[in-house]
């Protein structure tokens, strides 16, 4: 079985598999630095597009294919899907829901980034949680300032009015409240990632009636998809021995 990606439900899956008998595969992106350990073989950089990734599963002679891509790794998913058709592999999605929002949460939900660098008044103090790749056009902005939130360093000048926190989830409500009092956060802004990991963020927020700048998710292609990883288990005992 090939597992994509490294999140917390994709690292759950690998150690099912093995207690179930199947040989899973876990392949991550290569983009954090020491990745946590799973049940497993684990590989580790791109395929070279959907091309690549029909090569890979061909060659290696897989049953089935489980996208556990974070929400927002569009192109993957869509490399997968093409993958699958194009080799005859059962695809299946693993995919946490989303958040949504509390009677008391002040949400403004956004399209991308681009808008959600708008969406911010001028003067605020933002804790910023999108990862490292998509942070410079808030950097950019010379107006605003706040705490930048990451698992790896940016490979860029940062200006003086942002501070970069590497962390690692997962966060409790009392660490990120304290976090948002110590550095008078005004607004959060944050994907739309779903699962408990990260959710702290949200309830601090709500408790400290703080504005919250969401992300909606990238569309990705139709495919049948569950929210736990026991319902893999279930759909892989049916698809490899029918």
């Amino acid at each position: 079985m090939l597992i994509l990606g490294g999140t917390a439900e994709a690292r759950a899956l690998a150690g099912l598999l093995s207690e179930a008998g199947f040989d899973p595969v876990t392949s991550l992106a290569g983009v954090t630095q020491g990745p946590s350990e799973r049940a497993g073989e684990m590989r580790s950089g791109g395929f070279g597009g959907a091309e690549g990734l029909f090569r890979y599963v061909a060659a290696e002679r897989f049953a089935a294919l489980v996208d556990a891509t974070h929400p927002f790794a569009a192109t993957i998913s869509n490399y997968a899907k093409q993958a699958a058709e194009r080799s005859g592999l059962p695809l299946l999605r693993l995919e946490r829901p989303a958040w949504a929002p509390e009677q008391s949460d002040r949400w403004v939900e956004v399209a991308n980034n681009f808008t959600a660098v708008g969406a911010i008044p001028s003067a605020a103090r933002v804790l910023l949680t999108i990862g490292r790749k998509e942070v410079l056009p808030y950097f950019a902005r010379s107006d605003i300032s706040g705490i930048a939130r990451m698992i790896e360093p940016v490979d860029m000048e940062v200006t003086g009015n942002w501070r970069i926190l590497l962390a690692r989830p997962p966060f409790s409500v009392e660490e990120e409240l304290r976090l948002m009092s110590d550095n008078a956060i005004s607004h959060l802004v944050t994907k739309n990632s779903g699962g408990e990991e990260t959710r702290a963020k949200l309830v601090a927020a709500r408790m400290r009636a703080i504005g919250v700048i969401m992300i909606r998710r990238p569309e990705k292609p139709k495919v049948p998809t569950v929210s736990d990883p026991l319902s893999v288990i279930a759909f892989l005992d049916q698809v490899v021995s029918a």
